[in-house]
């Protein structure tokens, strides 16, 4: 007799025997695979689509996050499905015959994110395909007078010649950062057209059809990017900059908390506290940016002539304060075994520092984002630099606590040892002085690099021609509180 039985979420079949005892009847194998292939059918099913699924949950939050991507995404469709109807319709494409393929292929290489970007390929693209049409042809013009014996030498010095030079040109760092792919077309068209056979008359023929096509291809791709929602890589490297900014003054704000200590780990402000990372890295986005924002038109705010390349020396700039926050940071954070008495000796004129340097990026930022001179950029540096001075004249008092330790150390009980306590407790004030005093030289070179940051964005606000702004009130306030740098808060009080 057999019977069933559960054991473990499975069916279990048993035969009771002769003698009352009963044995397990194990499955045949054949019949447990075809339901081990279903489950593991089933779970790579499964597997699937929740791949997919997640793909288009990310492409989604992408695309809602950034919208730009998405519409450039519509315009490469929309400058393709143009350029397909030269193979669509009849007229077209007997106008340009076969070749209409290059427009296609033209479209796809330089239609860019940017306006720059879109410019610069398809300028370089035309220029680099025009030059090597044209010496190609001459070459080959050159090499058909000369007979059959002297033809392969003369295309072969010519393609050997030419394309070295070229590649060597791109290794030139002014070539490399705006005609790299100007070279790179020149390169590849120059040897496709001298190793052909065709003669010279066919050859001026096949160029002119193609470079016809390659023109209405970078045409109708500037054309699109420019008139619908252009992104301007100029427009791009301005708010990058002015974000880094805010980004580095979030930073400095952050360091010290309004109690008078210093920054913890734990807090909600850890995003703003490490944003000076990302300034640390974007040193080639930066580039990147400004060589394609000097092909743009004018636009917006910005001339034809705008003085992008100091925008670089900005960057260049924050990076140098960037650097200086990494230090303080680390410096910060090893603070967790300075005496709390210590800790306040310099805490207080530490958040001053910080929050005046902290209000003269910000004020930069400000300049920079309306392209407007601040009236007030001379007060904010003078109080900044006032409270320097004021923590220098704290640190002139650190050797007191160096030489009387009586609040660090308490004093021993046991005279006879007073000589090598006390030794021990000048070696425990200095340790505790030490990194108070690389925290405040860390302040004090940052202040420096600020005043740094100060006259690159006077220097752009020169070149680039930007507007005066002022109020009496400003002005008056400037006049009540004018600085004398020599002097600390204390004494001009």
């Amino acid at each position: 007799m057999a019977q069933e039985k559960e054991a473990t979420g499975a069916i279990e079949w048993r035969i009771k025997m002769a003698n009352g005892s009963s044995e397990s009847l194990a499955p045949t194998e054949a019949r447990g695979c075809p339901g081990i292939a279903w489950l593991a059918l089933k779970g790579l099913v499964v597997g699937l689509v929740m791949k997919v699924c997640d793909f288009l949950k990310k492409a989604w939050d992408l695309g809602h996050n950034e919208p730009r991507k998405v519409i450039h995404g519509v315009k490469v469709g929309m400058a393709l499905t143009v350029v397909s109807l030269f193979y669509y319709m009849r007229p077209l494409y007997e106008g340009v015959g076969g070749n209409a393929m290059w427009a296609v292929m033209t479209v796809v290489v330089v239609f860019e994110n940017t306006v720059g970007a879109t410019l610069s390929k398809s300028i370089n693209r035309i220029c680099g395909t025009l030059l090597a049409g044209f010496l190609a042809i001459g070459i080959h013009w050159i090499a058909d007078r000369s007979g059959k014996d002297f033809e392969p030498f003369i295309i072969g010095f010519s393609v050997f010649l030419l394309a070295s030079a070229a590649t060597f040109s791109r290794f030139i760092p002014s070539v490399k950062a705006r005609f790299d792919y100007g070279a790179m077309i020149f390169i590849l068209t120059f040897s496709l057209v001298s190793v052909s056979g065709y003669r010279v008359d066919e050859l001026f023929d096949l160029a002119t059809q193609r470079m016809s096509t390659i023109i209405i291809g970078t045409c109708l791709c500037i054309v699109i990017t420019m008139i619908i929602c252009p992104i301007w890589a100029g427009e791009q490297l301005h708010m990058l900059i002015t974000g880094n900014m805010d980004k580095l003054a979030n930073s400095l704000d952050d360091y010290f908390n309004d109690s008078g200590g210093f920054a913890g780990s734990d807090r909600e402000s850890d995003k703003k506290l490490l944003g000076y990372k990302c300034v640390l890295g974007s040193k080639a986005t930066e580039e990147s940016m400004a060589n394609f924002a000097r092909w743009e038109p004018a636009h917006g705010q910005f001339n034809f002539r705008h003085p992008w390349k100091q925008y670089l020396k900005i960057g260049a700039s924050i990076r140098n304060c960037a650097y200086c926050i990494e230090a303080l940071n680390g410096c910060v954070s090893s603070e967790n075994e300075v005496s709390e008495l210590t800790k306040k000796h310099i805490s207080n004129i530490a958040i001053k520092v910080s929050s005046h340097s902290s209000m003269v990026i910000k004020a930069l930022a400000r300049t920079m984002k309306e392209m407007k001179k601040s009236s007030a950029m001379d007060l904010l540096v003078g109080e900044m630099n006032n409270a320097v001075l004021e923590l220098q004249e704290d640190l002139k008092s650190l050797p007191n606590l160096f030489i009387n330790p009586k609040p660090l150390l308490q004093e021993p009980e046991c005279p006879e040892n007073n000589t090598t306590t006390k030794a021990e407790a000048e070696a425990t004030a200095l340790m505790d002085i030490i990194p108070l005093v690389t925290l405040a030289s860390l302040l004090i070179e940052i202040v420096a690099r600020v005043e740094g940051m100060v006259t690159a964005v006077e220097e752009l606000a020169k070149l680039a021609e930007f507007k005066a702004v002022g109020t009496e009130k400003a002005n008056q306030n400037q006049t009540s509180n004018k600085i004398v740098p020599n002097q600390s808060a204390h004494q001009r009080v």
